[in-house]
């Protein structure tokens, strides 16, 4: 049997302007703490102009250097709004300044948010859709080391006119740890197509009446039938807001995102104010119902990881208190034991 891989994912929030710092920080000891636990890996999300994190990269140097086994990546990074050679540059150094810890998960982007993005990041000649997946493209053949320019006549006395010109530094197995985030089984099969792994969270966007669950299965099953690169087997991590209570106090602990979550959405996922897609439910209750429930989960059955997505205003304590709970009373009943 595979053992199950955990993860867990951050969106590094701050509530006040002047608490970005203390936010940051809270990050670096939330890496330590989960790789004390004996966590696999540990996503940030990534969000322009919130009260998140939007510079993912810096971040990670730091975690880098705080920890020594723990991996760490995006989940995801917006490419749309990403100059790709950029990011191939800096996922490169923390990659090699971390000894090959940085898994790489990439996305489209939030396409409501386009019209405002698009003014301060910059506007394209073609679709979002065309467009990101053209930075998509772009990036990851920079990291497969493939010339991305030639050495001109004049002007770059570095090289002979002609030259290929490869982006710099070049970090080994990094172009085979990219992710990609679907939400339909049409972009999970195009993922398997371009040899991406699959990054599944806690939105999907297609919706004809299946459970949140019975549609992401059906993504990881058309993904694994067209996946097909030699020597690489995909892998699947499946995203989960998990909120498992060991003792009365984490029933208060977590009380309120449980109201706030059974107040937006229905028994089945469905935004009760309008919206698009299908949320995952909230794995909650006593540590025994949250196993239950995850095992029953049709998806997460076909995964090889799991990964705790924690609350976007999450505090500190609530944080560490999700990932040892999970860690401690949960993991362990699914397959999952500490990575040391």
């Amino acid at each position: 049997m595979t053992r199950l891989e955990l993860s867990f994912l951050t969106f590094v929030p701050y509530d006040d302007p002047a608490g970005a710092a203390a936010s940051l920080r809270d990050a670096v000891d939330l890496f330590r703490f989960a790789e004390e636990l004996g966590y696999d890996i540990g996503w940030v999300r990534v969000r322009h102009l919130e009260r998140f994190l939007s510079s993912p990269f810096t971040l990670f140097g730091a975690i880098g250097q705080a920890t020594s086994r723990i991996r760490f990546g995006t989940a995801v990074l917006p490419m749309r709004y990403v100059d790709p050679i950029a990011a191939a540059e800096d996922a490169a150094t923390v990659d090699l300044l971390s000894g090959g810890r940085l898994e790489l998960g990439l996305a489209g982007g939030i396409k409501p948010a386009a019209a405002l993005l698009d003014g301060v990041y910059g506007a394209s000649e073609g679709s979002f859709d065309d467009e990101a997946q053209r930075r998509i493209a772009r990036l990851r053949s920079a990291l497969a080391g493939k010339p991305v320019a030639h050495s001109p006549e004049s002007g770059f006395p570095i090289a002979e006119p002609g030259t290929p010109l490869v982006v710099t530094p070049q970090s080994p197995g990094l172009a085979d740890r990219v992710w990609y985030g679907p939400g339909s089984v049409s972009t999970a099969v195009r993922t398997a197509q371009q040899g991406m792994d699959l990054l599944v969270s806690t939105l999907n966007t297609d919706d004809d009446g299946r459970s949140f669950e019975e549609g992401q299965r059906d993504q990881i099953l058309a993904y694994r039938d067209a996946f097909d690169v030699p020597g690489r087997t995909p892998r699947v991590v499946a995203g989960r807001i998990v909120l498992p209570s060991v003792t009365r106090a984490d029933d208060d602990l977590f009380a309120d995102y449980i109201a706030w979550y059974a107040g937006r959405f229905d028994a089945r996922g469905r935004p009760k104010q309008g919206g698009f897609g299908v949320f995952s439910p909230t794995h909650h209750g006593p540590s025994s119902a949250v196993v239950d429930s995850l095992s029953a989960d049709v998806a997460l059955r076909e995964a090889t990881g799991l990964d705790v997505v924690l609350p976007a205003n999450a505090t500190p304590a609530m944080s560490r208190r999700i990932l040892e709970n999970v860690a401690t009373s949960v993991a362990p009943a699914l397959g999952w034991t500490p990575a040391r």
